[in-house]
């Protein structure tokens, strides 16, 4: 195997990251760095992601880290959040890494993924952060899991119907699902929920656009625990 080669954030990327305010920036690009290696030198054993290490800054972690972008909170309350189907630690490591505030659990029903995202927090030196194997479904019936979590989080996995319905038992009654989007996936899925008979409080963000042309992020967010009155 090749020695690996470390991409730096350019000026357009660093700009961005900036603008998510983390808490501690240079600590938190030093951390970032370490998972860039570990995660392309593991990716050369099993596949772990398909985007190429010029990309990583963008696609990946301004990507992940555009949650705080739209969710101040996320800032500078102390919340505890649950990322389903973390598959290689996105955007659970760059969550964790940006906000000592969070306290994740970080899962995924594949344990090649869900060892990959543990042994990267260990790396990065990340106590905040827990990973281990499980299905959302079966966790919310856990005592230790079940309504628990004021946030859950889901970056390119399932559809919007399937997680409100398998992720509904991990949120406390104020909890929110919040799901990473493009604008096409969110109106899409938003007129489906909307048109469904279960009435809850469902909204979308601004968007965003990630640096590099790397594409437009938005935000569906969906309250399970409240409901709206009947049409």
């Amino acid at each position: 195997m090749e020695s690996f080669s470390y991409r730096s954030p350019n000026a357009e990327e660093w700009t961005f990251l900036e603008k998510c305010h983390p808490f501690d920036l240079e600590s938190f690009l030093q951390r970032c760095l370490i998972f860039q290696k570990f995660l392309y030198e593991t990716n050369e054993k099993f596949n772990l992601t398909r985007i190429p290490v010029e990309e990583f800054w963008s696609k990946h972690v301004c990507d992940s880290l555009s949650l705080a972008c739209m969710k101040e909170e996320i800032r500078n309350q102390k919340i505890r959040l649950c990322d389903v189907g973390c598959g290689a630690g996105l955007p659970s490591l760059i969550l964790a890494a940006a906000f000592p505030n969070l306290f994740i659990n970080a899962i995924d029903s594949r344990g090649k993924k869900a060892q990959f995202t543990a042994e990267a927090a260990e790396k990065m030196n990340l106590s905040n952060l827990k990973a281990f194997q499980a299905r959302s479904n079966e966790l919310g019936h856990k005592d230790l899991y079940r309504h628990s979590f004021r946030m859950v989080t889901a970056r390119a996995v399932g559809t919007a119907e399937t997680l409100l319905k398998e992720t509904s038992d991990l949120l406390s009654r104020q909890g929110e699902l919040v799901l990473y989007r493009t604008p096409t996936q969110a109106e899409q899925e938003y007129q489906a929920l909307m048109n469904g008979k279960k009435r809850i409080p469902i909204r979308l963000t601004e968007m965003l656009d990630l640096p590099g042309n790397a594409g437009t992020r938005m935000f569906m967010i969906l309250e399970p625990g409240k409901t709206l009155p009947s049409k």
